[in-house]
């Protein structure tokens, strides 16, 4: 049996997201609104920036913990 991955992060915890690596993202703190399944081996998150209108959809190695 395959073990089960588990997020990291937590819904509601702010995080920085390496805007480098989606054009057009706002640097900054984001706020993680909800915990995705895994795709492709990589477990997601959706995340949502006070400086955009949108959210966005991360890969976990992408986030880091504030101050980190």
């Amino acid at each position: 049996m395959a073990s089960m991955q588990v997020h990291k992060y937590r819904v509601g915890e702010k995080v920085n997201f390496d805007a480098r690596m989606q054009v057009g993202a706002a640097a900054g703190e984001y706020e993680v609104l909800r915990l995705l399944p895994v795709e492709a081996g990589q477990l997601q998150y959706r995340i949502k920036s006070a400086l955009e209108r949108s959210e966005r959809v991360v890969q976990e190695h992408q986030l880091s913990l504030r101050g980190e």
